[in-house]
């Protein structure tokens, strides 16, 4: 059967509930002149009675939206191509009688009429109409202030839809405005939101007590709170947030956007604001209402810090907290994510009472978030959550939405070259992962964009690469078996050596092989002119590193960064500074409320049914949740002793120069990409390269490749062991006997 295609309504048919068809379909449907029908529509659907078209045409579909479905009251449905199947006949029973809410135009309406007389009004215009339960009823034709009947329910329960006779009883629940009303229905449409579950409880608490419930409040003699504010990073979902408690709660939203207020000649910002909080109040005579202050810190900045136009705003918008009365029934939402720059008036009991901190995500949040993210995507069942969650340290909501569309991105750019299914893997997200990082470490101090390196491609040292790997890669990997023995992760490690024995490379292959943030700080990163700024610096990069947990925070060449204080001139010089700022960040004194969201996760080993891979999840959360400070340096008698007790840098490792075994494992990892020819004997280079460094091996190699090009005219095809022996004798070890066994004293 060809598609009918939907007109807009014939003026003598508005408010009559008919649909107008071609004789041919009716007959097709069953249906009888006056039947009642369900006519689905993109968004929603709408009851109504079948009548031929006057014109007797088929293909051709009009009808009157008297009862339709909440979803169609901001989008009217025209010139549409609709599917005769989803025109579907529905069995109307008289009803005994409905339950309805009221919807009016305006507040005087509501204030002014008496209830009774509504409810009257309501039962006549009521009568005679097939209703279905959860629909509006549009009474706009009607020549009263009355704009929608919504239909709670029906009696009898088992039927969904029904008629209205003269003698259904009508009960009315209550009456509300068009403007709350409509405002209920956006927030109703919001996103769901993944991992902000404890945030939502306690702020639903928070909005739901005064709003709903002040006279339990009052008869306690208790005030209501006036105010809430969200503190988190941007990104990690604050708007979204009271959007969605908000549409919860059943209020309505007034929002104000700080910049959105500012005017330009003096008095206009404080009269903007004044008008807000009016808009609020005849808003809550409607019904409970939240005014939501988006970007406080515009708004309301420090009045030492700040211009006179701006001290005044913010006194206005105390004066403003401060004269809400009990009768206001409207409560005050700010959100920020620099909560230092506010005011501190603003920060006390009266003005906002709670403060609700929303960090960066967890792992077990980042979970949740990209399970909601990926809900409507086609991602293959071979795509781990878990595992994904892994790989995101330090991404908020927004970071993982970004990276869920780029990966969908890839997906379409590989469909449109024709190979297949168009459907997300786990391929697609890695090729994500490399372009879309934390917008948290975007303006970080230590953020280095590292080359993988794996443990392979360091030869040797197969101690010390256990020993990072205990210290690394096992809190990641074996979570459980941490767990239930009381160990957490090292706080520090400390890499000791003669220059040139890959302490740098080590570190890197670390960072790669057990999915950690990796930052890396230098003294240059650090110093600056003034005076306080290295200190604040390390401070705020421990901070960055703390909300990407875990993280590996790497300060190469330490001894530059921080000296000794028993060899220190100066007692008071920048080093000693930047040493105490680094053991008090080290020991959690520097740690602030501000940074995690929620609360701690109490692991409890019985009574609780869950997954292996949730299991692991919240194990790895608890090992997982300290920075590990990797630092490596050639001169550590130059280094505090404060700094080398346990608790700070727990592990002290000595990376040894490369012994014969580990010279010809160096040898064979450099020249595995060469062409070396069949001649070369590097168990007799191994042996000839006493007190050489992996550094000053990878460099012979290099210089035997560029000998063969220098001697065969660029165009040498392998490299020749005399190449090798020439190179060897130009080159002198870096390292001396006496270097090392300075070197070995501290660990002997």
């Amino acid at each position: 059967m060809k598609s009918l295609r939907l007109l807009s309504v014939d003026p003598s048919d508005r408010g009559s509930q008919r649909c107008r068809l071609g004789p041919g379909l009716m007959s097709s449907l069953g249906l009888r002149l006056g039947s009642p029908l369900l006519v689905s529509v993109p968004g929603g659907s709408c009851l109504c009675t079948a009548w031929p078209r006057p014109d007797l045409a088929e293909g051709f579909l009009q009808m009157d939206l008297k009862c339709f479905s909440p979803s169609l009251i901001s989008q009217t449905p025209t010139h549409l191509e609709l599917d005769p199947g989803l025109l579907t006949p529905v069995p109307c029973l008289k009803l005994k009688s409905v339950k309805i809410s009221v919807v009016v135009q305006s507040v005087e309406f509501k204030k002014h009429t008496p209830s009774r007389l509504v409810h009257e009004l309501v039962k006549d215009m009521l009568k005679g109409l097939y209703v279905h339960k959860g629909y509006v009823i549009n009474l706009e034709d009607f020549d009263t202030d009355i704009r929608y009947v919504i239909i709670e329910s029906i009696n009898p329960d088992s039927a969904t839809a029904g008629f209205i006779s003269s003698k259904t009883g009508v009960e009315m629940s209550g009456i509300q405005t068009v403007r709350h009303y409509r405002s209920q229905l956006q927030d109703q449409h919001s996103l769901p939101l993944g991992g902000l579950e404890e945030v939502s409880a306690s702020l639903r608490e928070m909005l739901q007590l005064p709003l709903l419930y002040p006279c339990t409040l009052g008869s306690l003699g208790v005030s209501c709170p006036r105010g809430v504010l969200l503190v988190g990073p941007p990104g990690v979902g604050k708007t979204q947030l009271v959007r969605k408690v908000v549409g919860e709660v059943g209020a309505s939203l007034v929002v104000v956007r700080g910049p959105e207020v500012v005017g330009a000649r003096p008095g206009e910002s404080e009269e903007k604001l004044r008008a807000v909080f009016d808009r609020a109040r005849s808003a809550a005579e409607e019904g409970p209402c939240v005014l939501f202050l988006d970007e406080l810190d515009s708004l309301c900045p420090r009045r030492t810090d700040s211009s006179a136009p701006e001290n005044r705003l913010v006194a206005q918008l105390l004066t403003l907290m401060d004269g809400m009365n009990q009768s206001d029934r409207f409560l005050i939402v700010g959100a920020t994510n620099r909560p230092d720059s506010l005011d501190p008036a603003l920060r006390r009991p009266g003005r906002f009472d709670r403060e609700v901190i929303i960090g960066p995500p967890t792992l077990q949040q980042r979970k949740a978030i990209l399970s909601v993210l990926c809900e409507r995507m086609p991602v293959c069942p071979s795509v781990s959550m878990a595992e994904l969650a892994q790989n995101t340290t330090g991404y908020v909501g927004a970071d993982l939405s970004a990276l869920c569309r780029e990966a969908a991105m890839h997906a379409i750019r590989e469909n449109s070259k024709g190979s297949g299914q168009q459907t997300v893997s786990i391929k697609h997200f890695q090729e994500a992962l490399k372009s879309v990082g934390p917008s948290c470490l975007r303006s970080s101090l230590g953020r280095t964009d590292v080359s993988p390196v794996s443990w392979a491609q360091i030869g040797g040292l197969e101690e010390v690469k256990l020993k990072l790997r205990q210290s690394i890669e096992w809190p990641m990997r074996y979570p459980e078996a941490f767990a239930r023995l009381g160990l957490s992760r090292p706080r520090g490690v400390l890499l000791y050596g003669p220059p040139g024995c890959a302490k740098t490379t080590l570190v890197k292959a670390a960072a790669a092989s057990s999915n950690c943030t990796f930052l890396s700080v230098s003294g240059a990163d650090l110093y600056s002119p003034y005076v306080g700024d290295s200190e604040k610096a390390l401070g705020q990069l421990f901070r960055q590193a703390r909300a990407c947990a875990p993280c590996i925070l790497f300060l190469d060449e330490i001894d530059t960064v921080i000296g000794s204080r028993s060899n220190s001139q100066t007692p008071n010089s920048v080093q000693t500074r930047l040493l105490s700022v680094l053991l008090n960040e080290m020991d959690g004194v520097g740690l602030k409320t501000l940074e995690r969201r929620g609360t701690d996760k109490i692991l409890q080993a019985e009574g609780v049914e869950e997954t292996v891979t949730q299991e692991q999840l919240d194990f790895q959360e608890v090992c997982n949740k300290d920075v590990m400070v990797v630092a490596a340096t050639n001169r550590p008698d130059c280094l505090d002793s404060a700094l080398l007790r346990p608790g700070r840098l727990d592990h002290i490792i000595y990376v040894p120069p490369p012994d014969q075994q580990a010279r010809l494992a160096i040898l064979k990892v450099c020249t595995k990409s060469m062409p070396v020819a069949a001649d070369v004997l590097l168990e007799e280079l191994a042996a000839k390269t006493e007190l050489y460094s992996g550094a000053d091996l990878e460099n012979l190699c290099k210089e035997a490749a560029l000998l063969a090009l220098l001697d065969e005219n660029m165009e040498a095809l392998t490299i020749k062991h005399t190449y090798f022996l020439r190179s060897l004798s130009k080159m002198r070890p870096s390292l001396t006997a006496q270097q090392i066994h300075t070197y070995q004293k501290p660990s002997s």
